[in-house]
């Protein structure tokens, strides 16, 4: 496979991480990165261009799907497929047919509402949150996050969220974190997989960054990991909301990260080369890349979707 090393600094911490190309693809909007145990294979999408990629890393070239574009985010199923957020509505891609089978729709119909960022809770339910593009000083949030459960059936679980972004959990699946990345808050809930949010509070702010957070992770110490897509930086927080590292990425605008491999040892990094706000400006930008050196506590495996 081709590999292009890249020597990023830490800022924070004591950690030396290699930054390297993976592969020679270029999307538009990378995002979504998922590692699938089963296969040991990496998925990821092109939000705008409508691809679906399928990676197994000892191999050169990854699989290439299509999806309708806009896509806002997958996640893999206990089968060998993912389900999809699409523009207003969920699906299941299947691999092995490379068909689209339609799951339910949300009742946020509007142009300007798009959905973004989703993960799975440890009870196979899919949570997705939606992009509100375009919006005036004032005016209220359209959209927010949604549940689809493993029965097909949706729940509206937020409606003040403008901008959703790296939904994900803490290790015993208690607490949802969940970035407003136009308010440049990480908001923290406590999570029941058949009940409601609770008790929203503020986790992390990144004003200081100037960047909204962006996709998110939490690894097997229960540390959050987010990507700071304006600053073009990794930020490693504490369960407590303390910033423990930085690490500067050799792109313009990274997107999503997710741990991946046998031992989840690595973390995969999606990449913006022109999306419908930003343009990158260096010929790796759209890439792929894969992150070493991370310390010793390895990721966690994604909870997978229960109805598909």
């Amino acid at each position: 496979m081709r590999r292009q090393g890249v020597g990023p600094r830490c800022t924070l911490g004591t950690m030396t991480v290699q930054i390297i190309r993976v592969g020679t693809t270029k999307d538009q909007l990378g995002e979504s990165p998922c590692w699938d145990a089963d296969a040991q294979a990496l998925n990821w999408i092109d939000a705008l261009g409508g691809t679906l990629w399928r990676l197994h890393p000892e191999t050169d070239q990854p699989e290439r799907h299509e999806l309708p574009a806009p896509v806002g985010s997958i996640a893999p199923c206990r089968s060998a497929a993912v389900v999809v957020a699409l523009r207003n509505s969920f699906a299941r891609y299947d691999f092995a047919t490379r068909t689209l089978e339609h799951l339910a729709r949300i009742p946020a119909d509007h142009p300007k509402v798009r959905f973004n960022d989703g993960k799975c809770d440890p009870a196979g339910n899919f949570l997705a949150g939606t992009m509100h593009v375009d919006r005036q000083p004032g005016e209220a949030a359209m959209g927010g996050l949604y549940r689809l459960r493993t029965d097909r059936r949706v729940e509206h679980l937020a409606d003040d969220i403008g901008f959703a972004n790296g939904p994900c959990f803490s290790p015993d699946g208690r607490v949802l974190y969940l970035a407003d990345s136009l308010e440049r808050t990480i908001w923290a809930y406590d999570y029941d997989p058949d009940g409601p949010l609770r008790n929203k509070r503020v986790f992390v702010k990144t004003h200081e960054f100037d960047s909204g957070p962006d996709g998110a992770t939490v690894d097997a110490q229960g540390f959050f990991w987010t990507v700071l897509t304006r600053a073009a930086k990794l930020a490693r927080h504490a369960p407590d909301g303390r910033l423990e590292r930085l690490i500067e990425l050799p792109v313009s605008y990274p997107t999503s990260i997710c741990f991946g491999r046998p031992r989840l040892e690595h973390m995969y990094l999606t990449t913006i080369s022109r999306s419908a706000r930003l343009e990158g400006h260096r010929a790796q930008d759209g890439g792929l890349f894969r992150i070493e050196g991370l310390p010793a506590a390895s990721g966690r495996l994604p909870h997978r979707y229960g109805g598909g």
